[in-house]
């Protein structure tokens, strides 16, 4: 998934460009992101079920939820 993904499904909203990941909930399925950051808990999360996080350029804005 990356920004465009994340806010086609409602993951992400606002105006300014980047979203930050946060380690709230629980992960099923294993994921691949490409944001402008995460939280240590949502990558934490993310590479446990075997994804990967990867930081793209953009500064945060939006925290979208895992």
């Amino acid at each position: 998934m990356d920004e465009v993904a994340l806010r086609a499904i409602g993951l992400a909203n606002g105006r300014a460009a980047g979203v930050k990941i946060l380690g709230d909930g629980e992960l099923t399925k294993k994921l691949t992101v490409s944001v402008s950051a995460f939280s240590a808990s949502a990558k934490t999360k993310i590479e446990a079920r075997g994804g990967t996080c990867e930081i793209v350029g953009g500064k945060p804005a939006a925290p979208a939820k895992v």
